[in-house]
């Protein structure tokens, strides 16, 4: 299993309106994010929260949301907010 996609404990949780403005600031706010987005993940189904991790890059205090579903892992498909900016799969 790669460094990528790993058993990595959630930090906290959300809830979908606050999962879904989250991912809309970041894809408004990154230039291609929602094109990646478009290309590498599937549409999440309905659930009432959301699992937040924290981000696994060295120096950045970001977290990281869920975008969608992994299109080629079974995986979610998470973007951080912070300095990186890096999608990872959970």
């Amino acid at each position: 299993m790669t460094s990528n996609v790993g058993q990595n404990y959630p930090y906290t949780s959300e809830s979908e309106a606050e999962r879904g403005a989250a991912v809309a600031a970041l894809v408004a706010g990154r230039e291609g994010l929602a094109d990646r987005l478009k290309a590498e993940a599937s549409p999440l189904d309905q659930q009432d929260r959301w699992w937040v991790f924290k981000c696994p890059t060295k120096g950045c205090r970001g977290l990281l949301h869920v975008a969608g579903y992994a299109a080629e892992k079974h995986a979610l498909y998470t973007v951080c907010d912070g300095t990186c900016g890096k999608t990872f799969l959970k």
